[in-house]
């Protein structure tokens, strides 16, 4: 409940969205693989925004700034502009151990990059220098070690960004279709453990004067401060400072700007107690609450009701990213994409009968009609076998001779499960250039088919001509 004590928006982030099959080949159907499947449609158990599966950039990426210039590569542009419409967040543990400096010089690489536009429409024809490109990637592997041996001893160093860094960052966002959350640093403390808004206020004022379309946070996983950096904030004390930041917001161009909060991490034990003062204390200023958690898919989300999940990260340090360093896409940018394109906002409840409940998990939408190919009342199912056997799903007696299209994700390669390439039905996954994602090409089964789930695999189903006045 607590959760959903504030209406609108609620954000979680998220791990990888789910295993991949081994492509083991089905053998001779038998009445035990067989599984039969419940659908109520009368009405959505809940609507989730368009942009329920969003994702992030970590704040540990402008650490060096020169890394941020990684944002200028149309490649990386093409592949979030693929996941849009969605929310970019800026954030994480280094949100608050930044600082903004105005009078800082922008890096040689930033410089770099900011000259080859000059003229130019940087959305459609911004361009990463290749030297500067290829001096960063050979660099990025000693960086991210050194974030990743920070996060694990748990010492932070302070950093400073410049106005070029944040220019980067919205031109990212703006260019690839994406609404970008800024997460300011909630550790600039006065004397009194009274948050410090001045740096806060120079950014404010230099985003209002480039007139940048940006919603807020203030700090990320509070509950977590004492570990980080040794100062202990409440729950009371965090809804006064996220007050005196909607001050801020409206005393400036950024009065109906949104802002999110407060950002804890598994909400449980004293975290839970800290959520409730908070909300409280300052929860009539936030637009939506935030928290923190890791799953290993989406549909739970959107049968409890969250309305957006923010996946971590995009690309950066660590290991969830959805694109490696090299810019190409993992296996998880392919289940994004595909959830993103095949997947509505209207939720209903979708069960499996007898025992395989626990181990093959189902989860229904409403189609998204954005897709070409498909239209209002149609569903889409998405499904994930956890037993290492294919199990053949079967639709409720009402939607048994309707026409399906299947999107089955498998390993492509001989590497199974740690394979970093994936097909789809059969067909390997792959950009066609810098700019062009591939098609992802559907295949019908006849009406009346039984869905096959091969062993630990992850697939959607979309039931055509469904009819689901629902959707309509």
């Amino acid at each position: 409940m607590l959760l959903r004590s504030k209406p609108g928006l609620l954000l979680l982030l998220l791990g990888p969205l789910g295993p991949l099959s081994q492509g083991a080949l089905a053998g001779p159907r038998q009445a035990k693989d067989i599984v039969e499947l419940d659908f109520y449609t009368e009405r959505p158990l809940h609507l989730v925004s368009p942009a329920f599966l969003s994702f992030t950039i970590d704040a540990n990426l402008a650490t060096d700034p020169r890394f941020l210039t990684f944002l200028g590569s149309p490649k990386l542009r093409t592949l979030a502009r693929g996941l849009s419409p969605a929310y970019l967040r800026f954030g994480g543990t280094q949100t608050d151990f930044l600082t903004f400096d105005p009078k800082k010089e922008p890096t040689f690489e930033e410089r770099s990059y900011w000259q080859s536009q000059v003229n130019q429409d940087i959305c459609k024809s911004g361009l990463l220098l290749s030297d500067v490109k290829k001096r960063l990637q050979l660099e990025w592997p000693f960086q991210e070690q050194l974030l990743l041996r920070e996060q694990y001893q748990k010492k932070f160093k302070s950093s400073t960004y410049s106005k070029s860094s944040v220019d980067m960052l919205y031109s990212f966002a703006n260019c690839s279709g994406l609404n970008l959350i800024f997460g300011l640093n909630a550790l600039l403390r006065t004397a009194d453990l009274q948050w410090n808004s001045s740096n806060a206020q120079l950014l404010l004022d230099y985003c209002s004067s480039k007139s940048y379309n940006i919603s807020w946070e203030l700090g990320n996983e509070p509950n977590s401060f004492w570990k980080k950096a040794g100062i202990y904030i409440d729950g009371l004390q965090l809804g006064e400072d996220f007050i005196e930041l909607h001050k801020l917001l409206v005393n400036s161009t950024y009065k109906n700007a949104k802002l999110y909060g407060p950002d804890v991490g598994q909400p449980r034990g004293k975290t839970v107690k800290m959520l409730r003062s908070f909300l409280k204390a300052g929860g009539e200023v936030i637009n939506s609450v935030t928290w923190h958690q890791w799953l290993d898919k989406l549909g739970l989300s959107a049968q409890m009701g969250i309305e957006v999940v923010m996946r971590q990260v995009l690309f950066g340090a660590g290991d969830y990213h959805l694109v490696d360093e090299n810019f190409e896409p993992l296996p998880d940018y392919w289940l994004s994409l595909l959830f993103k394109k095949l997947v509505g906002t209207s939720v209903f409840m979708a069960s499996v009968k007898g025992p395989e409940r626990s181990k093959v998990r189902v989860y229904l939408h409403c189609t998204n009609t954005n897709h070409p190919r498909y239209k209002e009342g149609d569903l889409t199912l998405y499904a994930l076998n956890l037993y290492n056997v294919t199990k053949r799903l079967q639709l409720p007696y009402n939607l048994f001779n309707k026409q399906v299209d299947k999107y089955l994700v498998k390993p492509s390669g001989p590497d199974g499960l740690l394979s970093k390439t994936v097909e789809l039905n059969g067909q390997t996954l792959k950009m066609l250039d810098e700019q062009t994602l591939p098609a992802l090409t559907e295949k019908p089964l006849r009406p009346g088919s039984s869905l096959g789930l091969p062993p630990f695999s992850y697939g959607f189903f979309v039931i055509r001509n469904a009819k689901v006045a629902a959707c309509i």
